[in-house]
């Protein structure tokens, strides 16, 4: 993570031990092993958590803040800034793989976090929308959900197509997936891909009763 291991409190060293190592490994990693990654005995992680649910809770919510800390800090940033960043990130491979891994697992704790990620997009997305950098939509909850699951498919596609050689190389890991993914979804957000707005204008006029006008969304 962003800080190192070793000048973290007990408890923080711990957690994060436990988010590298369910990046890494999944969910079904055993609590000594997240004990030797810290460094400490599996009786502390006990001590300072009670149980592996408690452990997961905690890192969900602490995966949860550094995502939507790493989104706000991209939307402070210049984009020459976020690009001299973020493809080397090792913190951003750590959020991939962990994110991947609770989509992947599909339980009830899965699928809690994916409608917490759903949630964390509407807050940045509407925050972007205020700041103007870029167009309000008709419907932003709906968009949000769009987004993260059109996001979230596409990263368990390209990681069930493409397995990283070394999942604990969460540098690289970020590399790989940037390189991939970056030039298409920056092209489809701000350059679009209809030449024409005939497809929305048909369905907005079918749908209008329920739709409300976006302003510069729906401006072509």
């Amino acid at each position: 993570m962003s800080t190192a291991l070793s000048d973290l409190t007990g408890r923080a060293r711990l957690r994060d031990s436990a988010i590298e190592a369910f990046a890494a490994q999944g969910f079904d990693v055993s609590l000594r092993a997240i004990a030797e990654r810290a460094q400490v005995t599996a009786g502390l992680v006990r001590h300072h958590f009670g149980s592996k649910e408690a452990l997961r809770a905690e890192c969900d919510t602490t995966v949860l803040e550094r995502y939507r800390h790493l989104k706000e800090d991209s939307m402070d940033a210049s984009p020459q800034q976020v690009f001299s960043h973020l493809p080397s990130s090792r913190e951003g491979g750590v959020l991939i793989m962990y994110i991947l891994r609770s989509v992947r697992e599909g339980a009830s704790a899965g699928m809690q976090f994916t409608e917490q990620l759903i949630d964390e997009a509407l807050n940045l997305l509407n925050q972007s929308v205020s700041r103007g950098l870029i167009v309000p939509s008709r419907n932003e909850p709906a968009r949000a959900r769009f987004l993260i699951l059109q996001t979230l498919g596409a990263l368990v596609l390209h990681f069930a197509l493409n397995p990283p050689q070394d999942p604990e190389d969460f540098t690289a890991v970020m590399q790989d997936y940037y390189t991939q993914v970056s030039l298409p979804t920056l092209e489809l957000f701000s350059e679009g891909l209809f030449t024409s707005p005939a497809y929305l204008n048909e369905y907005l006029a079918a749908e209008s009763a329920d739709i409300s006008p976006a302003g510069s969304a729906g401006t072509v």
